[in-house]
C-alpha cells in the first residue's frame, strides 16, 4: 500500500489529471446506468442505439468538466468553492446531455423497453452531482489521510478567537497537523463548538494532552499583551509537549505566511518582563532627513541598527563594515526594504583612522552609531591585542574623525561586560567609554552618547541560537556553570534603546536598561528544551531526552553581571531607560594613559599591558586563565 501510494505522489500532475479523466469518464456511464436501474426497478440492458448513447456521454462530459475547472483543482486541498465547481459540472453537463437527446428525437415517454424515460434525467442529474462529490472527497482522503496517518501530529489550539478559527481550516488542510480542540480562557466559549473542534479551559490541557496524545500547542493569540502572553507560555512550561507560535491573521489573510512558517517561540517569548516601548518622536531626532553611519553595519546590533534606521527614513544611510560578505549580504536586504533611500556599501576598517575620516567628510555624515567591535569574551581574551586595538582605538579613530569632519551625534554601543570588567573584552568596552566620556567633557560640537546593555538574544554568539542547535542535534546542550546568570534583551529591543537613547542625552551620559530580574542561564535552557516537548535528562536514571552538561567558566567570563558601576542614575522620558553618571578620567590625562597602550601594543609586552589596565582600572579582576593567557601568550 506504501509503495502505491509513493507511486501515486510521485507521479507528474498531468497524468493524475490522465487518471482523473478515464474514472470520471467511466463514472458518467456507470451512473447513467444506475439511473435506468432506479427508474425501473430491475437490472437494465440496453439495445444498440440507446447503449450507443450512453457509451458516448463522455465526449460530452469530459470537455464540459475540463473546461469548468474540476481538473484544475489539487485533491489534497479540496474545499468549498471546488464543491460548487462539481455541481455546475454536473448540471451543465445533465443540461448538456438532455439537449442532444431532444435533438436527436429520442423517444421520451414512460415506457420501459428500448426507450429513455423523463425521470432517468432527474435521477442521473442527482446521482453525478453526489458521486462526483464523494470520489473527490474519497480521493482527498485516501490521499491525505493514507500517506500522512503515521506522521500525523495531534494538536491542541490555544486561542478560540478569528486567528484559531482560521488556523483551525488551514491546519484541516494540511497533511502535518491535526488540530483536535481549541484551548479558550474565555468562559463563554468553553463547552462550544467551532469548526467541529471544541472548545475547553485551559484547565483541561493537562487531561487533553494525555488522553489525545497532544504533541503540540500551538499558541495563535496575536492580539494579546506581552505580559499575558508570557503569562501563558509560562503555565505551558510544565507539559511535555513543543510549543509553537503562528502569524497574525492578517498575515495570513495577506497570503504572506503559510502553515510550513509555523515557528517556535521567539527569544522575547522567553523572557521574564515587558519590553522597551517604542517612541518614535524621540527616535526621529538624530534619524530622519540625516545621513546616519553605522560602524560594524553586518554584525547582530549593527543590522538591526539599519533596519531600524532605514523605517525612520534617513537622508542617506552609509553601511560601514570590514568583512565584504556581511555587507553585501546587509546591503542587499536592505535594498529590498527601502529602494527610494540611498544607502552606501562602505568596505572598511574602525582601526584605519584615514579610511573612517574619508567616509566621513565624503559623505558629510550626521549622525554615527558605532557598533563595530569584537565581543565575543573567550575570542578577544586569546587575541587580546587585536581587540584592544580594534575596540579601544578603532573608537578613537572614530570618534576623533567625527570631531574633525563636524558630526553631530556619535552613539556607542557598549555591553553590561564594561562594569568591574573581568574580560579584555569587558575593559576594552570600559575604555572606549572612558574615550567618550573625556572628549564629552571638552565641551565639543559633536554629541557623544553611550549605551550599555547586557546580552542579547539570537545575536552570533548567544545561547539562545546555539541551545537550540544542540537540542536540534539531541544534545548535550552545555553551560558553563549552574549558577550563572545573565541580563538579556532581544536584538530589536537593543536597538530600540540605542536609537531613543541617541536622541536623549546632552552628552557624556551612559544610558543602562531597566532589565528586570538576570536570568538564570540553566532556566532558560530547561524552558527551552521543554518547550520543544522533550525532556532533560535525569543524570542518575538516564531517564530523559537532553542532557544539561557543566563545562566550567571560559577566560574571562563571570558568574553574573552588572550594568552600573555605581548607584547615581537619572530617569529618563522613557521609565524603562536610566541615565548613569560614573566616574571618568580627564581628556588630558586619558592621552597619557592610551599612549602607553598603543606602545605597548607595538611591542607586544603582555607584562606591561596588563599592569597598564589594573592601573587604569583598579576594579579589574581578571580570573587565573586570563592571567595564563598574557603570560602565555
Amino acid at each position: 500500500m506504501k509503495q502505491k501510494i509513493n507511486y501515486i505522489k510521485s507521479n507528474s500532475r498531468f497524468l493524475k489529471q490522465l487518471l482523473m479523466v478515464f474514472f470520471d469518464s467511466f463514472l458518467v456511464i456507470l451512473m447513467l446506468e444506475l439511473a435506468f436501474i432506479i427508474r425501473l426497478g430491475e437490472l437494465f440492458f440496453p439495445e444498440v442505439p440507446l447503449l450507443f448513447y450512453m457509451l458516448s456521454v463522455p465526449i460530452i462530459a469530459i470537455p464540459i468538466f475540463a473546461t469548468l475547472g474540476l481538473y484544475r483543482t489539487i485533491i489534497r486541498y479540496i474545499g468549498f468553492k471546488e464543491l460548487w465547481t462539481i455541481i455546475q459540472s454536473a448540471s451543465l453537463y445533465v443540461i448538456l446531455f438532455t439537449a442532444i437527446i431532444f435533438l436527436l428525437a429520442a423517444p421520451f415517454d414512460d415506457t420501459t423497453s428500448g426507450f429513455f424515460p423523463r425521470s432517468v434525467l432527474l435521477i442521473y442529474w442527482l446521482l453525478m452531482i453526489v458521486s462526483l462529490l464523494v470520489s473527490r472527497m474519497l480521493a482527498r482522503w485516501s490521499i491525505v489521510k493514507l500517506y500522512s496517518k503515521k506522521n500525523i501530529l495531534n494538536v491542541v489550539i490555544y486561542g478560540a478567537g478569528v486567528a484559531g478559527r482560521e488556523l483551525s481550516i488551514a491546519l484541516s488542510q494540511s497533511n502535518q497537523y491535526k488540530p483536535v480542540a481549541l484551548v479558550d480562557d474565555a468562559s463563554e466559549l468553553q463547552k462550544h463548538r467551532i469548526n467541529g473542534l471544541e472548545v475547553f479551559s485551559p484547565d483541561n490541557l493537562s487531561v487533553l494532552i494525555h488522553r489525545r496524545k497532544i504533541k503540540e500547542i500551538l499558541i495563535a493569540l496575536p492580539s494579546i499583551s506581552i505580559s499575558r502572553r508570557r503569562e501563558i507560555i509560562n503555565n505551558l512550561e510544565q507539559y511535555q509537549v513543543q510549543v509553537r507560535s503562528v502569524p497574525s491573521i492578517s498575515e495570513l489573510a495577506r497570503g504572506n505566511v503559510e502553515i510550513s512558517h509555523l515557528t517556535d517561540l521567539t527569544d522575547s517569548d522567553l523572557l521574564g518582563r515587558e519590553l522597551v516601548n517604542s517612541e518614535k518622536n524621540i527616535k526621529n531626532i538624530n534619524v530622519k532627513d540625516k545621513i546616519v553611519l553605522v560602524t560594524g553595519a553586518g554584525g547582530s546590533i549593527g543590522s538591526e541598527l539599519c533596519r531600524q534606521i532605514l523605517k525612520l527614513k534617513p537622508k542617506r544611510l552609509v553601511l560601514f563594515e570590514i568583512s565584504e560578505v556581511a555587507l553585501y549580504t546587509i546591503h542587499k536586504d536592505l535594498m529590498k526594504i527601502e529602494e527610494n533611500i540611498n544607502i552606501l556599501p562602505v568596505l572598511g576598517s574602525v582601526t584605519s583612522k584615514k579610511r573612517i575620516y574619508e567616509t566621513l567628510k565624503r559623505y558629510s555624515v550626521n549622525t554615527i552609531y558605532h557598533a563595530a567591535a569584537y565581543k565575543h569574551v573567550p575570542m578577544v581574551e586569546f587575541n587580546y591585542f587585536e581587540g584592544i586595538n580594534n575596540n579601544i582605538f578603532g573608537t578613537l579613530n572614530c570618534a576623533q574623525a567625527a570631531i574633525d569632519n563636524g558630526v553631530e551625534t556619535f552613539v556607542l554601543i557598549s555591553t553590561d561586560k564594561a562594569v568591574r570588567p573581568t574580560s579584555i573584552m569587558g575593559v576594552s568596552k570600559r575604555f572606549a567609554e572612558l574615550i567618550l566620556q573625556a572628549l564629552s567633557a571638552k565641551k565639543l560640537m559633536t554629541k557623544f552618547l553611550m549605551v550599555r546593555f547586557g546580552n542579547v538574544l539570537g545575536s552570533s554568539g548567544s545561547v539562545f541560537p546555539l541551545f537550540k542547535e544542540q537540542i536540534k542535534d539531541g544534545g548535550p546542550v552545555t553551560i558553563t556553570h549552574q549558577n550563572m546568570t545573565r541580563y538579556f534583551m532581544t536584538k530589536s529591543e537593543a536597538v530600540e534603546l540605542v536609537i531613543q537613547a541617541g536622541s536623549m542625552g546632552e552628552g557624556g551620559e551612559v544610558f543602562v536598561l531597566d532589565m528586570g530580574e538576570p536570568v538564570k542561564i540553566l532556566d532558560l535552557a530547561k524552558k527551552m528544551i521543554h518547550f520543544s516537548g522533550l525532556k532533560v535528562k535525569n543524570n542518575k536514571s538516564s531517564q530523559g531526552d537532553i542532557e544539561i552538561k557543566y563545562t566550567g567558566l571560559r577566560p574571562g567570563e563571570k558568574l553574573y553581571e552588572e550594568l552600573l558601576i555605581g548607584s547615581n542614575t537619572s530617569p529618563t522620558s522613557n521609565p524603562k531607560i536610566l541615565s548613569a553618571s560614573e566616574d571618568m578620567i580627564l581628556w588630558e590625562d586619558l592621552q597619557i594613559i592610551l599612549s602607553e597602550l598603543e606602545n605597548t601594543i607595538d611591542n607586544s609586552d603582555q607584562n606591561q599591558l596588563r599592569k597598564l589596565i589594573i592601573k587604569t582600572m583598579p576594579e579589574y579582576e581578571p580570573s587565573g586563565m586570563v592571567d595564563d593567557y598574557f603570560y602565555e601568550g
